[in-house]
C-alpha cells in the first residue's frame, strides 16, 4: 500500500543526528520534515517546500523528535499493576511469580494490547519486551505467548523487538521462580530456535525482530546463558538479561560463583555488540569500563529501579566510558506509570540525584539522546531508527508544546522545546509516525479502541484472578 507523502511544517526540530550524548545533533527552531515512502526524505531549516499530493501538518507549536524507543518490559505484567507495593526485587518476584505462571496466552495478548496502546500514546514507536513466563498450559487462540504479543503489535503498529525469554531453574533445581513456571534447558533453547526462524526479520524495515533472552542469573542456569549465546550468534540475533538489578542478586551470585554481576557475564561470552542487559543499577567502575570496551548495552529504567529501591544506575559514568545507554520503562508491575515520555524525566531527575554530579549530570538533550538514539543503538538499529535524517524510517513524534502546562517551558522567556518536554508533564501527542503509518493523531489511537483494550485487559486479569 502507497502511503501519501507527510510535510510536518512550522515545527521545532530535534533530529537527535549527531555523534553521541554531548552532541546529539541538528535543531530547528522553525523547522519541517518531509515523510515519504515509509522514510525520512527531508528535514530542514524554515517552511518547508511544496509536495505534490502531500499531507500537511501544521507543527506551531510542536517539536519533531524521533519516535521514543523502549528497551526493557514485562507487557504480560499489565495484569498485576500495583501488587507487592513494600517489596523489594527478590520479595516482589516471589509473590507474583505464581500468579503470572497462571497466565495464558490470551491473558498475554490482552496484556499486550493494553501496554503498547500505552506505549504508542506516551511517543515509543518501538518497542522490545521480554516475556520468559511459559507455563505448560496453552491456549487454543494462540500457539505460545510470544505469538500473542506478535499479534498485539501488528495492531497497534509498533514496531516490536520480542525476546523469547526463558528459565529453566526452578525452586527445586535451587532457582527462585517456581518449577511449574519454568522450562526444561533443552525445550528453552528449542523454542527460542523456532521463533526465531518463525518470526525474526533482518531486513531493515523490519516491524518484527526476535532477540534471544534468558532471565537472570538467579532463574536461568549457566548451560542455558552460555548456549543461549551460542544460538544468538549462529542465528545473527541479539541477547538480552537482567543484571546488576540490586545487592541481593550481586550477593547471591558471588556466593555461588565467586563472580560479580558483570565478570559472570563476561565469562559466559555476555559481554558484547550483540548484547544489551536490563538494569546495570550495581556496575562498578571495572564493569563500566568492560561494558563500554565491549559495546554492550544498558537498559536503563529509573521508574523502576526506584519503585522496588533498587537504586540508580550509573547512567553518567557509562555514557562518559562510551556504554550504549537505553531507557526501559520496564513491567507495569514495577514502573507502573509505563510512560515513555515520563521515563526521559525520570532519568534526568534520577541521575541528578545520584552521587556528586549534580545538576550536571544530565541534560535534558542527553536524556532525548536515551529515549531515541541509545535506545536504537540497544536494540543494533542505529541508522534505521532514532534519529530525523534522510533515508532513516519515518518513525516520528510530533508532541504538542503550547498547552497550559507545557507552553512557558517551551515558548516563554528562555523557553525551549526539547527542555519542555523533558522537563515538563509529559506532553500530549499531535502525531505518531511508525513508518509513516499514522499511529497516533491528535491525542488520539488510530490503529486500534482504547475502550476495547480497557476491557479485554478487566476480562483477562477478572479470570486470572478467578473474579
Amino acid at each position: 500500500m502507497t502511503i501519501a507523502p507527510i510535510v510536518l511544517n512550522g515545527c521545532a526540530v530535534a533530529t537527535m543526528d549527531g555523534d553521541g550524548p554531548d552532541s546529539v545533533g541538528t535543531e530547528y527552531t522553525t523547522g519541517h520534515v518531509i515523510v515519504a515512502d515509509g522514510h525520512v526524505a527531508v528535514v530542514g531549516d524554515g517552511p518547508a517546500p511544496r509536495v505534490d499530493g502531500a499531507w500537511v501538518v501544521d507543527g506551531t507549536g510542536c517539536l519533531a523528535t524521533p519516535g521514543l524507543v523502549n528497551t526493557h518490559h514485562h507487557l504480560y505484567q499489565w495484569l498485576t499493576q500495583g501488587r507487592a507495593q513494600q517489596c523489594g526485587l527478590f520479595g516482589w518476584l516471589t509473590e507474583l511469580y505464581p500468579i503470572w505462571a497462571r497466565t495464558d496466552p490470551d491473558q498475554v495478548h490482552a496484556a499486550a494490547t493494553a501496554g503498547l496502546a500505552w506505549l504508542a500514546l506516551t511517543g515509543c514507536t518501538t518497542s522490545t519486551d521480554h516475556h520468559y513466563i511459559f507455563p505448560r498450559r496453552r491456549s487454543a487462540s494462540f500457539d505460545e505467548p510470544l505469538a500473542a504479543e506478535i499479534a498485539a503489535a501488528a495492531t497497534v503498529g509498533l514496531r516490536f523487538h520480542p525476546c523469547r525469554g526463558s528459565m529453566d531453574l526452578g525452586e527445586s533445581k535451587g532457582g527462585l521462580p517456581p518449577d511449574e513456571a519454568v522450562e526444561t534447558t533443552g525445550a528453552a533453547l528449542a523454542a527460542t530456535e523456532a521463533a526465531i526462524a518463525k518470526y525474526h526479520d533482518p531486513s531493515p524495515d523490519a516491524m518484527v525482530r526476535i532477540a534471544v533472552g534468558p532471565c537472570s542469573p538467579f532463574s536461568a542456569s549457566e548451560e542455558l546463558m552460555r548456549e543461549a549465546a551460542t544460538l544468538a550468534r549462529a542465528t545473527g540475533t541479539r541477547l538480552h538479561t537482567h543484571l546488576a538489578e540490586t545487592r541481593d542478586e550481586e550477593d547471591q551470585l558471588r556466593a555461588k560463583t565467586g563472580r560479580s554481576p558483570a565478570e559472570y557475564a563476561d565469562e559466559l561470552g555476555w559481554l558484547n555488540e550483540d548484547v544489551w542487559l536490563a538494569h546495570g543499577v550495581h556496575f562498578d567502575d571495572a564493569a563500566i569500563t568492560r561494558l563500554a570496551a565491549t559495546g554492550t548495552g544498558v537498559a536503563h529504567c529509573p521508574s523502576s529501579n526506584a519503585r522496588l529501591g533498587s537504586g540508580i544506575a550509573p547512567v553518567r559514568k557509562l555514557l562518559a566510558a562510551g556504554a550504549p545507554v537505553g531507557l526501559g520503562v520496564d513491567g507495569p508491575s514495577s514502573g507502573d506509570a509505563a510512560s515513555m515520555v515520563g521515563e526521559l524525566r525520570q532519568a534526568l531527575l534520577a541521575a541528578r540525584s545520584r552521587g556528586h554530579d549534580g545538576a550536571g549530570a544530565l541534560t535534558a538533550r542527553q536524556a532525548l539522546w536515551l529515549g531515541t538514539r541509545g535506545g536504537a543503538q540497544c536494540l543494533g538499529r542505529d541508522g534505521e531508527i532514532g534519529a530525523l535524517r534522510r533515508g532513516a524510517l519515518a518513525d516520528v513524534a510530533l508532541w504538542r508544546l503550547d498547552t497550559l502546562a507545557n507552553d512557558a517551558l517551551a515558548h516563554g522567556p528562555g523557553g525551549d522545546p526539547v527542555t519542555a518536554l523533558v522537563f515538563g508533564p509529559p506532553a500530549p501527542l499531535a502525531l505518531l509516525l511508525v513508518g509513516g503509518n499514522r499511529i497516533v493523531e491528535d491525542g488520539e489511537l488510530r490503529t486500534t479502541s482504547v475502550a476495547d483494550a480497557v476491557r479485554g485487559v478487566r476480562t483477562a486479569r477478572d479470570r486470572l484472578f478467578g473474579s
